[in-house]
This record gives C-alpha cells, structure tokens and sequence, in this order.
C-alpha cells in the first residue's frame, strides 16, 4: 500500500475523487449548454423537462439558476475542473504538494458542499422542482467530499499556512505553475464573457441586441410556429398578447419583468397598438385540475388576491409585489399581502367569486392547450416560454409589420 495526500490506499481514493469529478463535470457542462440554449433560442425545450416536477428549465431560469448573472453551471463546471486538476497533480512524481492534495479537495468539497444544500432546499422546496442534472452535480460533490474527508490525514487547522508553503513551491515548477495560469486565465475569461442570464429582477440590465443571423433564424422560427384563434378581444390592438401565468412560477417572474419595458417601449411609440392580456394558470389543484398534483401552494389564492384588487387600482402593485416576493408566499401571506398591498379588505366574503374568474381562465388555457407556465400567444401564435427580451421585441416588430403598423 501506498501513502500520500490520499492516505492510505492511495489508488483507489484518487480513482474514485478522479470518476465523481469526471462524471460531475460531465453534467454541469451539459446544465450550461441547456442554460445557454435557454438564453439564446426561444422556443428550446430542454431534454430534462420531464414534467413540471422534473424541470430543469424552472432552476436554471430562476433566481437560484445564477449568481451576480454567471450561471451556476459555470461555476459548478470550474469548481470540478479545479478538482481534477489537484487530484491529477497529486500523482506527479516527488511533488510536495502532493501530501495535501486531499485536504485541499476536502476544504473546496466544504465549501461546494454548503452551497449545493442551499441550492437542493431552494429547488426543493421553494422552486418545488427537479433538475436530474443537478441532482447528479450534488451527487457528485457529496461523492468527492466523502472520499478526500476519509482520505486526508492532514490536520485542517494548518492548511493555511501548508498552502503557503505550497504556493511558494509551485512557482519553482513551470509546468505545474502554467497549469494554475491557464485554469486561472480561462476561469475568470468564461466568467467574463459567458452572455449574462437576464435574471428575475426589476434592475435586469438590457440585453445585447441581436445579430443578423440571430434574427433571420428567429423570424424563421416563429413564422413556421402554427397560429390559432384566441377567443380573447383585443379591443382595436393590433398584437394581442396572452399570457397564462402562476404567480409563485420563478419564470414567469421572469417573463413580467423582462415584458415590462418592451411592451412600454411600444406604448410610447406606437400607443394602443399592442395589448397584454394576463389570464391565470396556476399550478394548484384547488383552482386548476388539469394538473396531476400541486406544484405551488398559494398560486390560485395569489390569482384570486390579483383580481379582488383590480377594484382599488392595485392590480398591477400586487402582481409586482407576488413576483418579486416569491420566496416568501404562501396561503398566509398572500392574504397579508393582498390586504396591505392591494387593499382588499374583505379577502374570505369575495374569494369565492374570484375563484370563478381563475378557474374561468384555467378552462380557456385547457383549451388553448396550455401546460406550463409561462405559455403566450402573440397574435395567436402559441410561444410555450418566456422569451428573452431581444426576441419579445422582435416577435412584437414582425406582428406590428405583419398589421402595417410598422412599414
């Protein structure tokens, strides 16, 4: 038997660090090219969308899916690698380094460790969803944290100041000190330039506007999208956009603040010409039993909150103040907020007439084939996601040239 930074039995740890790092990276990098493909092709439905339980779009596309806008694909994808290239460094032959390659995996697998619970709770039960490919990544972070935990023979208390010395060691060494360059290089570079997701937020910064090959793929798309009668009137607008919504769904909060200013930027220019028409499709069997079972808690109360406050001019704040406050909802507090925020004081005695308008909506979405959220039909053309900002705009431009508006 053999002895270094990975105990006893040095082989086998390694091997085993080595095959959870491999298969970790292998799924992360497989979340950011669905993370991407979410951001930059409207209409991409990805593979691990099983059902509204089983959805990875619901976390990537949500507040937990990013961090400061870098995805946690990214950061997940570099935190392996990193793995990888330590655990791979500990078998160059007379390395120093090499004794305290499995405290330093255990020190990264704590800290990754902490963050995978954070995000497991908030998929779980915040989101209420699962993302296989996350569920791998935790797999394979608790895989690397348990194997260099039993591995490590180095007393946690002086990694410090053996990093120290380490890092004064490796400089002496070209290769090993190339290596930390380029992954130091190509780390920070993917986190800079890897386009930003647009985030669930009031402040979202613009998104980059698109190129000529981007829109022509775009038109071609949506043109061959079929387009249906939408019994909704449009009151003399020339796009009609209807929107199925959940209050508590993280793309749909989304998809309501990255709507806001485009649809104000055709307000301003071409006023009346497009109508937002929001219809209700929560994910709750109390008000929606189309749905095999509840998704989210206080999505048909939230509904019912909405519309209730439609009669003091809250609509619009209550709406906003659902979206942006998502992790805090629930029966309780929805029913606080509708009082505070939307200034319904007689929530109980009006909530069963509203609840006729919710499951009103719900029958219009069946029909129309809804079964997620957010679904629109622009003009009658059914978009069964939240489009990026760039796309929205474009899709609202083609119908405003479709109906002369725009010439």
């Amino acid at each position: 038997m053999a002895y270094n930074g990975f105990g006893l039995m040095t082989s086998l740890a390694r091997r085993l660090v080595l095959v959870f790092a491999v298969i970790g990276l292998a799924a992360a990098a497989t979340s950011l090219y669905v993370h991407y493909q979410l951001l930059h092709r409207p209409g991409y439905v990805s593979f691990c969308d099983v059902s509204s339980t089983f959805n990875c779009t619901s976390a990537y596309l949500s507040r937990y899916g990013s961090a400061a806008g870098v995805p946690v694909a990214l950061l997940g994808a570099l935190w392996f690698l990193l793995v990888l290239i330590v655990a791979a460094g500990a078998t160059e032959r007379g390395a120093p380094w090499s004794a305290n390659a499995a405290a330093y995996i255990f020190a990264f697998s704590t800290v990754a460790l902490a963050a995978i619970l954070y995000l497991a709770y908030a998929a779980f039960f915040i989101l209420k969803t699962v993302c296989v490919l996350c569920l791998i990544t935790y797999a394979a972070v608790i895989g690397v944290f348990v194997i260099s935990g039993i591995a490590t023979t180095t007393p946690m208390i002086t990694l410090p100041r053996r990093a120290l010395r380490d890092l004064q060691l490796l400089v002496r060494r070209p290769v090993a000190l190339l290596v930390v360059v380029l992954f130091l290089v190509g780390a920070a570079s993917a986190v800079a330039f890897f386009p930003r997701s647009p985030g669930a937020t009031p402040g979202a910064q613009a998104a980059a506007p698109l190129q000529q090959d981007q829109r022509a793929e775009f038109e071609r798309w949506f043109e061959a999208l079929p387009r249906i009668t939408v019994p909704v009137p449009s009151g003399g607008a020339a796009v009609l956009v209807v929107k199925f919504s959940d209050y508590q769904c993280p793309s749909c909060a989304q998809a309501y603040f990255t709507e806001r200013p485009v649809l104000a930027k055709y307000q301003s220019l071409y006023p009346g010409a497009v109508k937002l028409v929001t219809k209700n499709y929560p994910l709750q069997m109390e008000c929606n039993p189309n749905i095999p079972r509840d998704v989210h808690t206080a999505s048909c109360a939230a509904a019912a909150a909405v519309i209730m406050a439609r009669a003091h001019g809250r609509a619009e704040a209550l709406e906003e103040w659902f979206y942006t406050n998502q992790i805090m909802m629930s029966p309780a507090t929805v029913r606080e907020a509708a009082r505070t925020v939307g200034q319904v004081t007689d929530f109980d005695s009006q909530y069963a007439h509203a609840m006729e308008e919710v499951k009103t909506d719900v029958g219009l979405g069946r029909l129309l084939g809804v079964t997620a959220t957010p679904t629109f039909f622009i003009n009658g053309v059914k978009v069964p996601s939240a489009l990026p900002a760039q796309y929205l705009d474009l899709a609202l431009a083609l119908e405003l040239k479709r109906a002369g508006v725009i010439k």
